[in-house]
């Protein structure tokens, strides 16, 4: 998950028995160890840790699930589902790995070229 906002110290965590409500937005990468019920977006890379629960939607550049996300997951460029990881909902992405083990109920889109994001309404 190491890209050019590291080096700049953009890099936030979510840690463990952390409870988030509302919507997450950065510019830098982002791991989750703790709970958002909300939607999180980044133009950057985001880790979903394996005690790691989102409910709503992630929009990022490359995305990497160890723990559970109940909504939607768009990745520009690649999307990894690791072994112990549950994915409910839809998924949107250049590039898919599903790891053995990985659960997944919901529909994929998948296509060569990086994703766009769905347009977001603002609030």
């Amino acid at each position: 998950m190491a890209d050019k906002n590291q080096a700049t110290g953009t890099f936030s965590v979510i840690g463990n028995n952390t409870i988030i409500t509302g919507n997450i937005r950065t510019e830098g990468s982002i791991r989750v160890d703790g709970k958002i019920v909300g939607n999180v977006a980044t133009q950057a890379d985001a880790a979903i840790g394996m005690n790691g629960l989102i409910e709503g939607s992630v929009d990022a550049r490359n995305i990497t699930l160890a723990g559970k996300v109940m909504g939607t997951l768009t990745a520009s460029q690649k999307l990894v589902l690791e072994g112990k990881s549950v994915m409910k909902g839809d998924i949107r992405t250049a590039r898919l790995i599903v790891d053995e083990g990985a659960v997944f109920d919901g529909r994929s889109s998948m296509t060569g070229n990086p994703v766009t994001p769905p347009a977001r309404e603002s609030r």
